[in-house]
């Protein structure tokens, strides 16, 4: 599985990276059965290769692949797409591009990943997920917490009982990103919200389900325009509840909370689990911890794309199409409620 990467920003560097460590196919097994999948089905999408990376500027795109071992550079996302040998391409622009960018390849007949968030709105995300049905080709929204398998072992917990009836979620995400302009930019779909306001939705909705009836926000708009201070309830007709919070005016314990009528699940790092601690009685009874032979955690959408490549699967149930198109219209309401817009909107 050849792959073609559409950016050479830092994102790109770190899956470039995190794939430098999927040479090991002996690593690669370990972590396809943590994810709970058969290797010699994902051995079908081939080995894992970092092939050639485009940019707008090809003295950039030649510069990254010098320094991390890719066989081609391209000054145009044109001439990637076309190359023959390329099976797989990584979209890794900003948000007002992925809509753009991944259509380009998915005309040119390659499958894609795209970085979160998927796309600036729903509109732009059912224009890509339609034209990937109709040509029967593999497209992933690459939130990497939801192929993780220690995201996995937590829906284990709950499905388990280990806290009774679950009750109560807290979920918290906030970095000082001020001086990003990808977030601080309208025109680049930026704020809080998308970068990492998605991964507190995405781990409410992991974990207490997509049927929430009612949904409440606050938030403060920053001078650019975009969303810098978010609090959002999710409410369901259970009596689930789901308190999430993101910001990018600091930072944050980035924790998360599961409460349940005989004990609570705390996660360290709710985008990334770093470790999962069950209690009970107000006590800890057990810890869990990523599998040892992780890279950096953004491996295990690879390897889904890997094994959805080699059996002819046009998502992944790691990430379906239609939770995908859910969390965009979801984040469409909330920018709609703040007065919160981008040109893509337009």
């Amino acid at each position: 599985m050849k792959v073609g990467f559409i950016g050479a920003g830092w994102i790109s560097r770190k899956m470039s990276r995190t794939m430098e460590g999927l040479k090991d196919a002996s690593r690669c097994r370990a972590l396809t059965l943590a994810m709970g999948l058969d290797p010699e089905k994902a051995a079908k999408g081939g080995p894992i290769e970092k092939y050639a990376v485009a940019a707008r500027d090809y003295s950039r795109a030649q510069a990254f692949a010098c320094e991390e071992g890719f066989q081609k550079a391209y000054g145009s996302y044109e001439e990637l797409v076309n190359d023959p040998e390329v099976d797989l391409v990584y979209v890794a622009t900003p948000h007002s591009h992925h809509h753009d960018h991944a259509l380009l390849a998915l005309q040119a007949g390659k499958a894609v990943l795209v970085e979160k968030a998927f796309a600036a709105n729903y509109r732009e995300a059912s224009e890509v997920i339609d034209c990937a049905q109709r040509k029967q080709l593999l497209c992933v929204e690459a939130v990497w917490t939801r192929f993780m398998p220690l995201s996995h072992k937590i829906g284990e917990l709950l499905r388990e009982g280990t806290i009774g009836t679950p009750i109560l979620l807290d979920a918290s995400l906030c970095y000082r990103m001020t001086h990003k302009e990808r977030v601080m930019r309208s025109a680049l779909c930026g704020g809080a919200l998308l970068d990492i306001g998605v991964y507190c939705i995405n781990f409410a909705r992991m974990y207490f389900g997509t049927d929430h009836r009612r949904m409440t926000s606050s938030c403060v708009v920053g001078e650019t325009g975009v969303d810098v201070n978010e609090s959002i309830t999710l409410a369901w007709d259970d009596g689930k509840m789901a308190n999430l919070q993101s910001s990018a005016l600091c930072g944050c314990h980035r924790e998360g909370f599961i409460a349940g009528t005989e004990g609570y699940i705390r996660v360290d790092n709710i985008n990334c689990p770093e470790k999962v601690t069950l209690y009970q009685n107000f006590k800890p009874v057990a810890e869990y911890y990523p599998p040892k032979e992780q890279v950096t955690g953004y491996e295990y959408e690879v390897l889904a794309c890997q094994y959805a490549l080699g059996n002819g699967l046009n998502e992944t149930p790691f990430m379906p199409h239609q939770e995908t198109l859910a969390i965009m219209a979801l984040t469409d309401a909330l920018r709609k409620e703040w007065g919160v817009t981008y040109p893509a909107d337009r």
